[in-house]
């Protein structure tokens, strides 16, 4: 039924994986899909605030995250599990998406944060966004 899996993770928040990547890894097990973790670093959004940083900042931020997500797969992701790391660049929903289409994934599995904002209580901002415009089926993990 699934062959490629999504999950996207914050590295920075254990809440954004504890639960989905167990749920994501019995997935790839049941089906004998590949995984592919995805993390994104957050765009500047304004070309006048990006102006503020150095050139190299985002080439150095990718690398420093590329290598921290390298870490967290060989410490969290079994030898038996197929794995793709990725590390891209946007609006967090919006990159999530992009991924998920270039990929062809058959299902995306992510965490739902709750947060203070009413519209956003029963999921998180990116969650909720992707559920919403999402053409793979999304799997939301508490």
């Amino acid at each position: 039924m699934y062959k490629k899996i999504l999950l996207p993770i914050d590295l920075n928040h254990d809440g954004s994986w504890i639960k989905a990547l167990p749920t994501a890894l019995q997935l790839c097990r049941d089906y004998g899909a590949s995984l592919h973790i995805v993390t994104v670093i957050p765009d500047f959004g304004l070309p006048l605030v990006g102006g503020f940083f150095p050139r190299e900042y985002t080439e150095k931020a990718e690398q420093a995250v590329s290598q921290r997500l390298k870490e967290f797969v060989l410490e969290k992701i079994p030898q038996e599990v197929q794995v793709q790391r990725i590390v891209t660049d946007g609006k967090t929903y919006e990159a999530i998406l992009r991924v998920a289409k270039q990929l062809k994934v058959d299902l995306i599995v992510m965490a739902s944060h709750k947060r203070k904002r009413a519209e956003d209580y029963i999921l998180g901002t990116n969650a909720t966004r992707v559920v919403q415009q999402s053409k793979r089926s999304v799997m939301v993990v508490r």
